[in-house]
């Protein structure tokens, strides 16, 4: 966890904690402890996951090493040298001070965690993120927690489910195999997964299919219907205050957690005399199809683009309709 982090990316951090064996909690020495400091803390203790503390940027002449582990101590984070369990560890990431040391005490915390896996098995692991990738489909970010992950495996992920047609590791270097502990990029979903669902390697398709049937049903998730002009204008109408001006909002992202913390903070806006709805969401490209809806509708919208921008055809379009597109990174 780097933090202090952005408010948005709570469910983010909340997940990384409950997916990894070690927490390495980032603190800036210059800035301290801040809320999102505390709310990392917060989630890896509910995870029940030990934390190193990795005290950042000791480089700085106004870097203060000690007055974050005095913050740090009033949340239970205390240091073995001043009597507790967490190990500290001094570095600056811009003249690389200190990494190796931080290795050996990850190393060394794994060693005293008894960590191990059977890369024998059939692997399974976590989705860590899910995006569209131009001319090549879904794709997703596992990590592998047990057993090894090859081309050819079939697999389920949350209601979703494929067949592993390549894999890239971290650098982006087509590999053939994942072991345990290895986040790998995989090509050949059904579907964009979210953030957080189990993955699974299966004997064949057909099991494949019966399970992510089985687990879409018993979610009871409804697949999203096309949005049309009609019920968009249905969902825009229905205003708990007619003083109140609505502007619709259709938001497309490149990756799936970065969709889900743009809503978060959109569902938190208030303000008095306009109503903010996020009335369409995606991961992928803007399409001729988002611009259509904005230009079909008579109420006010807005087409968001996080990390992503429109392919031609929906470019054309909105020249043509004169319709704004809003880019963000």
């Amino acid at each position: 966890f780097d933090t202090p982090g952005h408010e948005a990316f709570t469910s983010m951090r909340a997940r990384g904690a409950k997916v990894t064996d070690i927490v390495i909690l980032v603190v800036a020495a210059d800035d301290g402890v801040k809320e999102t400091t505390i709310e990392a803390i917060d989630h890896a203790k509910a995870a029940n996951v030990p934390i190193i503390v990795c005290i950042n940027k000791i480089d700085l002449n106004e870097s203060n090493p000690q007055n974050v582990k005095n913050q740090l101590m009033k949340h239970e984070i205390i240091s073995e040298e001043m009597g507790g369990k967490n190990l500290f560890v001094e570095v600056s990431a811009k003249s690389k001070t200190n990494l190796e040391k931080l290795e050996e005490t990850i190393l060394l915390q794994a060693e005293i965690l008894n960590l191990k896996s059977n890369p024998s098995k059939k692997a399974n692991g976590i989705i860590v993120e899910s995006k569209v990738l131009q001319g090549k489909g879904s794709a997703a970010t596992v990590l592998i927690q047990e057993g090894s992950l090859k081309i050819g495996d079939f697999f389920v992920a949350g209601p979703s489910y494929g067949k592993i047609r390549a894999m890239h590791d971290d650098m982006g270097k087509k590999i053939v195999e994942a072991k345990p502990s290895v986040p790998v990029e995989i090509i050949g979903i059904t579907g964009t997964p979210i953030a957080g669902d189990d993955f699974q390697v299966v004997e064949n398709e057909a099991k494949a299919k019966e399970i992510a049937s089985y687990r879409l049903n018993k979610s009871k998730i409804k697949v999203t219907e096309p949005l049309t002009r009609e019920n968009l204008e249905k969902q825009l109408s229905e205003k708990s205050n007619e003083k109140i001006k609505e502007l619709g909002i259709i938001l497309k992202s490149d990756v799936q957690g970065s969709l889900e913390a743009i809503i978060n903070g959109i569902e938190k806006f208030k303000n008095d005399e306009i109503k903010v709805k996020v009335v369409h969401k995606g991961v992928g490209e803007i399409n001729q199809s988002d611009v259509a809806l904005a230009s079909a509708s008579e109420t006010s919208i807005l087409t968001v683009g996080f990390n992503v921008k429109p392919n031609t055809l929906a470019r054309d379009l909105a020249k043509r309709d004169k319709i704004e597109i809003k880019f963000f990174t």
